[in-house]
């Protein structure tokens, strides 16, 4: 393969009765700029089941060639046919309808996926979502993908890296400290070394792969108006304000704990790069209000990039034709920017205090 030549991005079909099957054949359709989509969007290579995407194709009415090929040669022929490398067995569940198949098929490309990006002979990974109820009656352990690629990623003596969620819009990139868990468990979850840990790994990933040398994080009060100094909850007090101090002794730009409630209209947004909020709701529901179609799931942390839609399987837009496929495009046109920026990165200074802090 030539120097000069970028490798693809790898994707993934996710859950086969939902729409990420579909979300692929529109996303290759709006390649150069067909069908209205955009023309820069970056080639990749699917991973996963030739005979589903012919099947779904063809009950989408599409004409859909597809180029079985290696990682080597995607690039070259993404142009005049989607390439996929097949992997896992044989899909057989129909839009809407997951069967036995569907655990195993979704397994096999993202085993097939995470191989090639930690091989480096995929740029980054970008996975369609997938079904948690059927994974589960497969035996699936994880949570759901960002745990598992955590655990595929391994680390230093067999550890795995701490991923950490991401929601990325133009308008607005927000992170949960806390994330599918029972909101009456938040305060027993939140403690000084999660937010500290949370806001290195944002502020590492936002230097190396989004170019931001000095990113602003701005944290959200966990209680109404941040806790109002105490007298609304001593959460704010005792947990998030001493993050802050020890992320702005290690030189990151960390200011907070801030009143949600003012955090995200346009005039606040100048003022910062990240929220991180300290439950899923608080800061998700901004961000998918803001930017619904244009919203993408990052997971920092990890030795390799991953973006995916941020959005689910819908079931019931599966086989109507009727699925949007902007925030999937918007994944692979971030996964590919994130790649070329980090192969440029080069280590930077390390950070000075934050502007306006003595010394």
């Amino acid at each position: 393969m030539s120097a000069r030549k970028k490798s693809p991005l790898v994707l993934t079909l996710g859950e086969p009765a939902g729409v990420g099957p579909e979300l692929v054949i529109r996303a290759w359709q709006a390649r150069a700029g067909e069908n209205g989509g955009p023309a820069d969007l970056p080639a990749f290579l699917v991973v996963g089941d030739p005979a589903l995407l012919a099947r779904r194709a063809a009950q989408l009415g599409v004409s859909l060639p597809l180029a079985p090929c290696t990682p080597e040669d995607a690039t070259d022929l993404f142009s005049d046919a989607l390439p996929i490398l097949p992997a896992g067995p044989k899909a057989t569940a129909e839009p809407g309808t997951p069967d036995a198949s569907s655990a195993a098929c979704v397994l096999a490309g993202l085993e097939k996926g995470v191989e090639l990006v930690k091989a480096r002979r995929a740029a980054a990974l970008v996975t369609n979502p997938l079904a948690k109820s059927v994974m589960y009656e497969a035996g699936f352990r994880f949570p759901g993908h960002t745990e598992y690629l955590a655990a595929c990623a391994g680390g230093p003596e067999g550890l795995a890296p701490r991923p950490v969620m991401m929601i990325w819009s133009p308008l607005l990139a927000v992170v949960p400290a806390t994330i599918h868990v029972p909101y009456r468990d938040v305060p027993q979850l939140l403690t000084v070394d999660l937010l500290v840990e949370t806001g290195r790994i944002i502020a590492q990933d936002m230097a190396c792969r989004f170019g931001l040398a000095h990113p602003r994080l701005a944290f959200a009060g966990l209680n109404p108006h941040a806790g109002e100094n105490g007298t609304l909850g001593r959460e704010d007090e005792e947990v998030v304000r001493p993050a802050i101090a020890a992320l702005r002794e290690a030189g990151i730009d960390a200011r907070g704990p801030l009143s949600a409630d003012t955090l995200f209209h346009p005039e606040a947004r100048e003022n910062y790069d990240v929220v991180v909020g300290m439950y899923h709701d608080q800061v998700l529901i901004p961000a998918k209000t803001l930017a619904f179609h244009d919203g993408v799931n990052v997971t920092l942390g990890l030795p390799f990039i991953r973006t995916s839609p941020d959005h689910g399987t819908a079931f019931d837009l599966a086989g109507t034709g009727r699925a949007n496929p902007a925030s999937l495009i918007a994944a692979l046109r971030l996964a590919r920017r994130l790649a070329d920026e980090e192969a440029h990165h080069q280590p930077a200074q390390p950070a000075g205090k934050p502007a306006g802090e003595a010394s």
